[in-house]
C-alpha cells in the first residue's frame, strides 16, 4: 500500500516525521539493567510562517523496575534520590502513557505519520525509551524505533560545539549549571537548540534564494 500523501507545513518539512525532543535521566549508562528515573519530552510546534518553536513539556519521574541496577556515581550527576518522599514517580508503564499521550496528541494534530526523537546524544534516550517500551510490552510507542536528530550533530555543523552547554550558549541561549541534569531542564534548552538551529538555516536558504527575511529568535 502507497503512503498517504503528506498534509501541512510540519509533515512536509520533516518528511512526515513531528519532531520531539526527548530527555531521560537514568541510573546508569546501560539501558538493559540501569533504571529510567526521569523522562520529559517537548513537541516542536510550527508558526503560520514555519517558524518552530518548543511546544510544551511534558515530564516524570519513573520508579526504578524490577531488579534495576542504580549507579552511585550516576545520581551523584543527576542528583536524584530514589527515596524522596515527594519524588511522585510513576511505574514505567504509567509513565510512558503520561508522555506518549501528549506526542500522538500533537502528531495527530500536525497530520505527521509518527513522531522523530530530538536528543542530545539522542541514541542514549532512544534507547531507554525502547528498552522501556520493551520492558512494559507497550503497543502505542508513538515514535521511529530507531530514526533520530541528534542536536550533537546538528550544533557541531552549526557552531562548531557538540557539548550541549557550550552549543547552546554558542547559540546565543542561556545556560544554568545548576539546573541541568534534570530532564526538564535539559529537554528545554535542546528544544530551543534544535528550533534555532533549524530556524536560521531556514533563513540563510531564503537569503540564498533572494528572499530576504529577519533571521529568527526561536
Amino acid at each position: 500500500m502507497l503512503n498517504p500523501p503528506l498534509s501541512g507545513p510540519m509533515a512536509e518539512r520533516f518528511r512526515g516525521y513531528l519532531p520531539v525532543v526527548v530527555d531521560v535521566e537514568t541510573g546508569g549508562f546501560d539501558c538493559t539493567r540501569h533504571a529510567l528515573l526521569e523522562i520529559a519530552v517537548c513537541p516542536i510546534e510550527m508558526e503560520e510562517d514555519g517558524t518552530l518553536r518548543p511546544g510544551t513539556i511534558t515530564s516524570t519521574h519513573v520508579e526504578p523496575f524490577p531488579g534495576a541496577v542504580l549507579d552511585p556515581k550516576a545520581l551523584q550527576v543527576t542528583g536524584i534520590d530514589v527515596d524522596h518522599p515527594f519524588r511522585a514517580a510513576l511505574p514505567e508503564r504509567k509513565a510512558l502513557d503520561h508522555v506518549f499521550r501528549p506526542v500522538r496528541e500533537a502528531t495527530r494534530r500536525y497530520a505527521c505519520q509518527r513522531a522523530i526523537l530530538v536528543g542530545h546524544n539522542a541514541a542514549f534516550d532512544l534507547g531507554f525509551l525502547n528498552a522501556a517500551v520493551a520492558r512494559t510490552g507497550h503497543k502505542r510507542n508513538p515514535f521511529h524505533p530507531f530514526s533520530t536528530f541528534d542536536t550533537v550533530t546538528l550544533a557541531g555543523l552549526a557552531v562548531g560545539q557538540t557539548v550541549l552547554s557550550r552549543a547552546v550558549q554558542a547559540m546565543g541561549l542561556e545556560w544554568s549549571g545548576e539546573e541541568a541534569h534534570s530532564a526538564v531542564y535539559d529537554t528545554e534548552r535542546t528544544a530551543q537548540l534544535f528550533c534555532r538551529i533549524v530556524n536560521r538555516w531556514r533563513d540563510l536558504v531564503r537569503l540564498e534564494a533572494g528572499v530576504a527575511q529577519p533571521e529568527s529568535g526561536a
